[in-house]
């Protein structure tokens, strides 16, 4: 499996269901931390997922601390805007979890601060936007590192 898609607390159905189709098509495993923002049956995200939902190997935890114990040993990738190095730095490998926190306002300030070393971000070239779409966030993130493997 090539890599994990985390989704810390998503907000927008739409968003999930586009991850979702994007982790049945790159081979990836798709781990969503609650809460969410949306009920998951929600029509918006069957409908970005498409008929594909079912098919998708899919993870959920109850919330972060659930996350993290149960994955106390993976090596992680969290993305931020708040990061000083590049997505194109991150140490792909097989297996990895690349980490992303919820629409609003990215990962919380507690994750930032406990894993400074291994923070990256997609660099934007205006100063008009703060971030980039998390859906097209994860899909720049998860084909780089297919490139890498």
């Amino acid at each position: 499996m090539p890599y994990n898609i985390a989704l810390i607390e998503p907000e927008i159905p739409n968003n999930t269901g586009n991850i979702g189709r994007l982790a049945l098509g790159t081979n990836s495993r798709l781990h969503l931390i609650k809460p969410f923002g949306f009920e998951i049956s929600d029509s918006r995200l069957k409908r970005a997922g498409l008929d594909y939902w079912k098919h998708i190997d899919i993870t959920y935890y109850e919330n972060i601390d659930e996350f993290f114990k149960i994955n106390i040993d993976a090596k992680m990738a969290f993305m931020s805007s708040k990061a000083s190095k590049s997505y194109l730095d991150i140490p792909f490998e097989e297996n990895l979890f690349l980490v992303f926190g919820k629409e609003s306002v990215g990962l919380s300030e507690n994750i930032t601060n406990n894993h400074t070393s291994q923070l990256y971000k997609i660099p934007l070239h205006s100063e008009k936007i703060r971030s980039l779409n998390l859906a097209n966030a994860v899909a720049i993130t998860v084909y780089e590192g297919l490139r890498h493997l």
